[in-house]
């Protein structure tokens, strides 16, 4: 896919840091963000954040949602407030243009309806998946489990994942970086994706988290179910 213009314009407004900051607070936060709670996050003006935001929501990089924040209703209840949640559009920026997308959807073609190429892919991801434990241990040294996982976490942010804490049980991935693939191929993609954390989790040597395939709308497919396994070391 070629990039289009607007693509370009979009993410343009991201080089400002005060913008770039406002993003990155609604897509971690998860819910929806209000305008009060986005300045406090970055430390300016309320007037500010909203002229901010409404031009990430104009970049196509955001969304707008209303709601009310109270449970009053009827006259004097006020409108509802303006909320903002990262946008469903997504933008691919390659100069020159390539498409590594189309590439990989003929690949997940080829693959998906053979039984030894899902075996391979599996296989293959399980290994790449033995390199971000690498990495993880290069960081983290002789380490404990928590402090294992805390930096798994940190790996897996760099990558793209967000993941975050849904509880104080399950580690989940709000973003999976081969959505578009994963719409089209759901079960090859997922089954990957597992067995890249699988590959990453055995490689540490930690029983602390175990990676399960628990689909969520809108997010990746993969959790972590903390296991509170004794810590090493």
């Amino acid at each position: 896919m070629a990039d289009h213009p607007d693509d370009l314009q979009g993410i343009s407004g991201l080089a400002d840091p005060v913008r770039r900051a406002l993003y990155r607070h609604v897509v971690s936060a998860g819910d929806p963000v209000g305008r009060d709670a986005a300045a406090r996050s970055v430390g300016i003006s309320r007037s500010l954040a909203a002229y901010h935001l409404d031009r990430l929501v104009d970049d196509g990089l955001l969304e707008p949602r209303y709601e009310r924040l109270t449970q009053r209703q009827g006259p004097g209840a006020g409108r509802p407030a303006k909320l903002y949640v990262r946008s469903a559009a997504q933008f691919e920026v390659s100069l020159p243009p390539r498409d590594y997308e189309l590439a990989a959807r003929l690949l997940a073609e080829a693959v998906e309806d053979d039984e030894r190429g899902r075996a391979a892919v599996a296989r293959v991801a399980r290994t790449f998946g033995t390199e971000i434990g690498a990495e993880v241990s290069r960081r983290c040294g002789d380490a404990t489990s928590d402090e294992l996982v805390h930096c798994l976490v940190d790996v897996l942010e760099e990558r793209g994942y967000e993941p975050y804490d849904d509880d104080d049980r399950t580690i989940r991935l709000r973003n999976c970086p081969f959505d578009s693939l994963a719409s089209e191929h759901r079960d090859l993609v997922c089954g990957m994706n597992l067995a890249v954390m699988e590959g990453a989790t055995e490689s540490l040597g930690t029983g602390a988290v175990r990676p399960r395939l628990d689909p969520r709308p809108g997010q990746c497919c993969v959790a972590f179910e903390r296991s509170g396994s004794p810590a090493r070391g």
